[in-house]
């Protein structure tokens, strides 16, 4: 009985009372996410969480994936090659602003020159930098030339870095944004949650439902799963407890989804740090990893099957990777001929959420047994984006990129994880280049196959994306093409 009574009223002190899940008569929704973003422009900060909460609900771009990851228009109604190098696209007419500004070519331009301005912090700046000029011949008109052909540029832009943001309102679009999507920021309560209400003037691809939606952070998984079992949450697309899914479809309340991102979760080497600046220390890290054991650990075996930095929802996916075998021997025998033959010391830097933590405990057991000594350092996001992701000063971290199409990062010499393959940007800007179908899918194909031979990281496994959902709320996306929960997209059954 005490344990009883003492359930309840843990579950109650999840959630001040204020923001407890209403009635779904109330046409509301709260959905629970375990990181609170550090911003709200994705086009300037680089962690997923900013996409998460703010894109295809207050921003949106010039086109959009759906539910099953195929590419549809979103402010760009069509689009099309005028040459090789120049694309046309015709805008959605009618759409505002949330600030009652139009939307116009105009600003699609401003919003595309400030992702490769001087300041800009676009984690994918190159996208923009391959700009060689945008004109707009008429309000609903934008005709972009490119310096280098790219096939992949209609993909580039269903992307959150390339948001279209009001040059009126941009200013404040990290806290504050204003954007042309189906819902409006109504208020951020920092450390707790944040608010948006469904925007009355929207003229878009979806049609919203919902009224209000409300994101709570919540890092803690068994305080989600507390929230979920008192009606307080509806919604956790990622669900860190794995080891409650079969009780909570037991539960008869909620509908339990398993799904992936675009993301493959990987051990982020530094390829300009000893040793990882060998290949052969590279390559040997696969053979001292036992990738199931990390899939069972943290994320309940859900995780599907992976290659370099695709998984099944692009439709360009190789299986380079194929079953991989845990040797440890094999791994040891390597390190010793590229002059470690006691093994060798690094640092483990990581994020702080649940499953990076229980990922990072499996690896530096795993490593202990092939001889590397790993000092493992958990940082909040703000410290892993400033000492990892912009200053490179690290050894290993722990990180999948749920956004499509991240394979194009490892073109870039200067991306965090410092690789430098010239074969595979090559074969990259081949696929770019191409004109045809058949030659795209060879071209990406190779480049696959080229990545993994250099092995900048180890990948592991495709993400799952395992969420739990109240069983009357429908439209849930089970996929993630892209890293947003798009609530337009969900309804309250009647």
């Amino acid at each position: 009985m005490k344990l009883r009574w003492f359930l309840a009223l843990a579950a109650l002190l999840v959630l001040p009372s204020s923001l407890a899940r209403a009635d779904a008569k109330s046409n509301s929704v709260v959905i629970a996410l375990p990181t609170e973003p550090p911003g709200l422009d994705p086009t300037m900060q680089a962690p997923a969480p900013v996409s998460e909460v703010s894109w295809e609900n207050v921003l949106e771009g010039l086109t959009r994936y759906d539910a099953s990851g195929k590419l549809t228009p979103g402010l760009a109604l069509s689009w099309g090659l005028k040459s090789p190098n120049v694309y046309e696209f015709k805008l959605r007419p009618g759409v505002k602003f949330h600030d009652g500004e139009p939307f116009t070519s105009a600003d699609v331009k401003f919003s595309f020159e400030r992702n490769v301005s001087e300041k800009s912090t676009n984690k994918r700046k190159r996208v923009f930098a391959n700009i060689d000029k945008i004109e707009t011949p008429d309000p609903l008109t934008v005709v972009i030339t490119l310096k280098q052909p790219s096939a992949l540029f209609p993909f580039d832009l269903a992307e959150s870095t390339a948001a279209i943001l009001s040059p009126k309102s941009v200013d404040g679009a990290r806290t504050k944004p204003v954007g042309t999507g189906p819902y409006k920021f109504v208020r951020w309560v920092q450390g707790d949650s944040i608010e948006f209400e469904r925007y009355g003037d929207y003229v878009g691809p979806v049609k919203p439902q919902i009224d209000k939606v409300t994101f709570r952070f919540m890092p803690d998984e068994n305080s989600q799963v507390l929230a979920l079992r008192s009606g307080q949450v509806d919604y956790v697309p990622y669900i860190a407890a794995v080891e409650t899914i079969d009780s909570l479809k037991k539960d008869g309340k909620f509908k339990v989804t398993q799904g992936q991102t675009q993301g493959v979760l990987f051990l982020g080497m530094n390829n300009k740090k000893k040793p990882f600046t060998d290949i052969r220390v590279r390559r040997a890290m696969y053979a001292a990893i036992d990738a199931q054991m990390v899939n069972d650990g943290t994320h309940g075996g859900f995780g599907r099957l992976g290659g370099a930095q695709t998984n099944k929802l692009n439709p360009y996916f190789v299986d380079v990777l194929g079953k991989q075998a845990y040797e440890p021997e094999k791994a040891k025998k390597a390190f010793a001929e590229a002059g470690y033959p006691n093994g060798f010391s690094v640092n483990l830097r990581v994020l702080s959420s649940p499953a990076t933590r229980r990922t990072a405990e499996i690896l530096v057991a795993q490593l202990s047994q092939v001889g590397v000594t790993v000092n493992l350092e958990v940082l909040e996001t703000g410290q892993w984006i400033d000492n990892v992701f912009r200053q490179k000063n690290y050894d290993l971290t722990i990180i999948s990129h749920p956004e499509p199409w991240a394979i194009n990062n490892y073109t870039d010499p200067n991306y965090f994880y410092q690789y430098d393959g010239p074969e595979f940007r090559k074969l990259m800007a081949e696929a770019q280049g191409a004109s045809d179908e058949a030659t795209l899918r060879a071209k990406l194909e190779a480049a696959q196959k080229q990545l993994y031979a250099d092995a900048p990281v180890v990948w592991l496994y495709a993400m799952p994306q395992v969420g739990v959902v109240s069983s009357s709320l429908n439209g849930t996306r089970v996929d993630l093409p892209v890293p947003a929960y798009p609530v337009a997209e969900m309804s309250w059954a009647k």
